[in-house]
């Protein structure tokens, strides 16, 4: 087992722009769908998303904030295998509006069209506590220390 630094795994992170976030959907179910990082890849163990409050994953969220996001690159034009990220963390929901401006992209309009004053959207902020990658050659696991939620950003 090797170790990839936080800058080398934030550099695997910019060239993968969906991952799969699952959520605790209760009853030991484990929900998934598509989100997108837009672009906010300068990682740092934290991931952005932008949602409508009204959503089951909020719902979710707001009952259980442990969730996991899997990454996946896909091979290289030569044929070596793309790295495959899963990571554990907790999410908070985030309200604050200058954030929003901070994480917002142009490309954010087509799903939220008001943009920041897009009446009832939030951010999910997903706090790394354990990565782990394989990309067919090497793996490792980087483990990070837990943030207090309030004191990281949550609303």
């Amino acid at each position: 087992m090797t170790t990839m630094t936080m800058e080398e795994l934030s550099k695997k992170l910019s060239k993968i722009d969906f991952c799969m976030f699952n959520t605790n959907g209760g009853s030991g179910r484990i929900n998934s769908r598509p989100m997108s990082n837009n672009g906010d890849v300068e990682y740092d163990g934290d991931s952005w998303f932008f949602s409508y409050e009204e959503t089951e994953k909020v719902g979710e969220i707001g009952r259980d904030t442990g969730v996991s996001l899997t990454f996946t690159a896909p091979p290289s034009i030569l044929g070596k295998p793309g790295i495959f990220i899963a990571v554990e963390g907790k999410a908070s929901l985030i309200r604050d509006k200058a954030l929003f401006e901070e994480h917002w992209v142009k490309d954010l309009d087509r799903w939220f069209p008001d943009g920041v004053d897009t009446p009832g959207i939030l951010l999910i902020k997903v706090t790394a506590q354990v990565i782990e990658y394989w990309d067919g050659e090497e793996n490792g696991r980087i483990e990070l220390p837990a943030v207090d939620a309030v004191a990281g950003g949550a609303v």
